[in-house]
């Protein structure tokens, strides 16, 4: 016990004294972006968001990406998955969760990514009781960047 209460005291210590304020600049171009839903029947449901932010200087661009998601069910199973990828063309943010009682069942899966060309989040939801018609959403949001010159 005393291990991690010292350990959580360095990284709060560590993370204080890292801070320094930087002077803001005026972006170039930029752009915000986000999407989300949920899903529910029966006694389950499934929830995803993204969110995701660019500014583009003379110096370079920063980017940042978020992504969650959560699951629940009253009885069976439920799960929820997020991965951030980050590579030299984009930065890609993914969460799935899905909750499953029997048969009926809600899902719920949120994209979310920044390129050089500009920032795109789209979700997918649905839910399903036997015998019963599925319910489907999708939202899709496209912000483009103009390209620097």
């Amino acid at each position: 016990m005393l291990r991690r209460t010292i350990f959580a005291f360095f990284v709060v210590a560590s993370a204080t004294a890292a801070f320094v304020p930087a002077d803001a600049q005026e972006c170039d171009a930029a752009g915000t972006v986000g999407s989300g839903g949920s899903a529910t029947a029966g006694g389950t449901s499934a929830s995803t968001i993204g969110t995701a932010g660019t500014c583009r200087t003379d110096d370079g661009t920063t980017s940042s990406i978020g992504a969650g998601g959560s699951a629940a069910t009253s009885e069976g199973k439920a799960k929820s998955q997020t991965k951030i990828n980050d590579n030299p063309s984009q930065l890609q943010g993914r969460s799935k969760a899905q909750a499953m009682d029997k048969g009926t069942f809600s899902k719920s899966q949120t994209k979310t990514k920044v390129t050089d060309d500009g920032l795109q989040s789209r979700t997918k939801s649905m839910s399903h009781v036997p015998g019963e018609k599925p319910v489907k959403s999708k939202t899709k949001t496209l912000i483009p960047l103009p390209q620097q010159e």
